[in-house]
């Protein structure tokens, strides 16, 4: 009797148990400190993915985070005519998508800001 009792102890401590991955988790914020909620991932999901779209019109910029446990994930980026841009990054340790700033291209809203003061500069001068 002793020694099943030993295999049982043996073997629930050799068992491990499910392993569910952190990530933090949000739709659509407009910035990353709006987007720190940290969610506890169903078992299927193995990415977290953070997927951020920027886009900048007559100087007006506009920014969606989204942060999501991925089952799965293809990271990718791309920019449409110098006006939007978007990406997607994935990591896989908990809480690994903290920082989705690195993937916003705000130098396009900064270049239409330094160009219309030149403008406005330059066209008061020959006045």
């Amino acid at each position: 009797m002793a020694a099943q009792a030993s295999i049982l102890l043996l073997a629930a401590l050799c068992i491990g148990t499910a392993y569910s991955l952190s990530c933090y988790t949000c739709t659509a914020a407009t910035s990353n400190s709006n987007c720190q909620t940290a969610t506890t991932c169903p078992a299927s999901a193995t990415y977290c993915e953070t997927i951020v779209g920027s886009a900048t019109l007559l100087g007006v910029s506009a920014t969606s985070i989204t942060k999501s446990c991925a089952a799965s994930c293809t990271a990718s980026s791309g920019s449409a005519l110098g006006v939007a841009s978007a990406s997607t990054t994935c990591c896989t340790t908990d809480l690994c998508n903290i920082s989705g700033a690195i993937s916003i291209k705000s130098s396009y809203s900064v270049i239409v800001l330094v160009m219309g003061t030149l403008v406005m500069l330059i066209s008061s001068s020959f006045l």
